[in-house]
């Protein structure tokens, strides 16, 4: 019987970007898969083999009836579950459509909407599902998923970043863009763990990683008010990737309920 770590990985409604990053990890695969058994990976292998699993990381957003009986399944044949990518954990881009109406999109995009099947909303799979970790990121960074790895095959209790990404323009002695050029940034309210990538080339942070922990993100939005932003302009800066996190959900509907 094999000892390595048995991984499932699994593709909700996405773009697969999440999923590339276990094939970016080009130079460490070869010892990785020392250790590891990617048993579930249909984007590599067209054989999968069935569980039970000792992890199964999950990307995309449930966005039909199909999908919910997936991850159903394979949180029952799991260890742990883990969300990957910011679809998995927020909903990602398409829970754009989320603050309109389906029926809408569906009747101006598909020359037959009567065959589109689709729930209201597109939603993370912990709405359906117990989840264990989250590794948010559009895509996820590959050196955390690295890092998460590492940890599940020590044994150990994987801890991701839960303070923001300022801290890490700190440590990368990154200037705070928003105070030496002015530019909008929702690092302040978003988790570390991306490397300060957009701040790195001197633009704002767009939130892909989610919600940091204990964040004031209306206290933000403040800033931004104070900086000449206008209402409209607030809201489209949350209502991004990560808009349908309950935290910045309650500063896009404080705002648009605003004269």
């Amino acid at each position: 019987m094999s000892s390595k770590l048995r991984i499932a990985i699994v593709k909700l409604t996405s773009c697969s970007g999440c999923l590339v990053q276990f094939l970016n990890l080009e130079d460490e695969l070869p010892e990785l898969l020392k250790f590891v058994d990617f048993a579930y990976f249909l984007e590599v292998d067209g054989e999968p083999r069935s569980g039970p699993y000792d992890a199964t990381f999950i990307e995309g957003s449930v966005t039909t009836e199909d999908e919910i009986k997936v991850i159903k399944k394979f949180r029952n044949e799991s260890k742990v579950v883990i969300a990957l990518g910011a679809c998995s954990t927020t909903g990602g881009i398409q829970a754009l459509r989320n603050w309109s109406n389906i029926e809408e999109f569906k009747k101006y995009v598909y020359p037959r909407p009567e065959w589109i099947e689709t729930l209201n909303e597109s939603r993370p799979i912990a709405d359906f599902i117990k989840v264990d970790y989250e590794l948010g990121g559009c895509p996820v960074n590959k050196e955390l998923l690295l890092y998460f790895i590492k940890q599940l095959l020590g044994g150990k209790r994987p801890t991701m970043p839960t303070e923001s990404v300022c801290n890490e323009c700190k440590r990368k002695s990154i200037q705070c863009v928003i105070i030496s050029k002015g530019i909008p940034c929702l690092g302040p309210v978003t988790r570390a763990g991306c490397g300060a990538l957009c701040p790195s080339y001197g633009r704002g942070c767009y939130g892909c990683q989610g919600p940091a922990r204990g964040i004031n993100p209306l206290a933000l939005a403040k800033r931004f008010e104070e900086m000449g932003l206008s209402k409209e302009d607030i809201i489209l800066i949350f209502k991004g990737i990560t808009s349908w996190s309950k935290e910045f959900r309650e500063v896009i509907k404080r705002y648009e309920r605003r004269d």
